[in-house]
C-alpha cells in the first residue's frame, strides 16, 4: 500500500493533531516535552508519534538552513512552457530541470504555465548563468519568465530557530 493510501485511511484524533503541529514547529522536541505539552505521559505519546511516521503523516524531521550559508540565498521563480508535450519530452525537461541542485522546488502545473520552478542560487549573476547555460539549453521549452519576490510575508519555514 502506498504512503498516500496509508494517510487516507488513518484517522486522527485531537492529540494527533496537537503532536503534529507541536512537532512541526518544532521537530527537535523531545518525547517528554512533547507528551506535556499534549497532555500525555511519555509511553502513550512515543507510541502515537511512531504510528503517525510509519503511518507516512509524519514523512521527517531536518534542519532549516540559512539559504546565504549554503549559498543559495537568491530565490527566483521560474514559469516555464513547453512546445511539446509528447511523453519523452516532458520526461526529459523534467529529468533535467530535477537534476539542477539550483533547482530547490519543481511543480507542473493546470494551465499556463506549464511549469513553476523555485531556483536559488548564491546571486542575480549566478542565477543569469544558470538560466543561460543550463535551463534555456533544455529542448522544447517555449517561454521562460522569471519572477523575484520583493518580500517573504509568510513561509513555510521560520527565519530564525525555534526557541
Amino acid at each position: 500500500m502506498c504512503t498516500a493510501a496509508i494517510v487516507q485511511d488513518m484517522e486522527l484524533d485531537e492529540l494527533d493533531h496537537a503532536i503534529i503541529e507541536h512537532l512541526r514547529v518544532d521537530g527537535r522536541l523531545s518525547n517528554v516535552a512533547l507528551a506535556d505539552l499534549v497532555g500525555l505521559t511519555p509511553a502513550p505519546c512515543l507510541r502515537r508519534v511512531q504510528r503517525l511516521e510509519a503511518g507516512g503523516v509524519i514523512r521527517g524531521y531536518q534542519a532549516v538552513v540559512s539559504p546565504d550559508v549554503l549559498g543559495r540565498g537568491f530565490e527566483v521563480f521560474l514559469d516555464i512552457d513547453l512546445t511539446d508535450f509528447a511523453r519523452g519530452s516532458i520526461a526529459a525537461f523534467e529529468a533535467a530541470m530535477t537534476e539542477f541542485d539550483e533547482v530547490v522546488e519543481l511543480h507542473r502545473l493546470f494551465g499556463t504555465p506549464d511549469y513553476c520552478a523555485r531556483v536559488a542560487t548564491a546571486d542575480a549573476t549566478t542565477y543569469e548563468k544558470f538560466l543561460t547555460d543550463q535551463v534555456l539549453t533544455i529542448p522544447g521549452i517555449s517561454r521562460v519568465s522569471s519572477r523575484f519576490a520583493m518580500k517573504t510575508l509568510k513561509s513555510l519555514w521560520p527565519e530564525s530557530g525555534a526557541g
